[in-house]
């Protein structure tokens, strides 16, 4: 197999690209769900989205079903 990080990844010259698109999925979705999950107050959520790491399946799920989104400030009326 592989001896070492640096064996694997000059044999699989594929791998280094997708690690970094998926790093940069995940962590683009994290920050979106973490972000609202605290614009709402939702300390429940707030710490399981950063606990657990779901490749954004579940920070996706939280920002477009879970959550409420935030609300505006109207302006005031005369």
């Amino acid at each position: 197999m592989f001896n070492n990080y640096q064996e694997l990844f000059t044999q699989q010259l594929w791998l280094a690209p997708v690690i970094a698109i998926v790093a940069l999925w995940t962590l683009t979705w994290k920050g979106l769900a973490l972000y609202r999950a605290g614009a709402n107050r939702s300390v429940a959520w707030f710490v399981v989205l950063l606990v657990f790491n779901t490749l954004g399946i579940l920070e996706i799920l939280y920002y477009f079903v879970f959550s409420k989104k935030p609300q505006t400030a109207l302006p005031p009326q005369a």
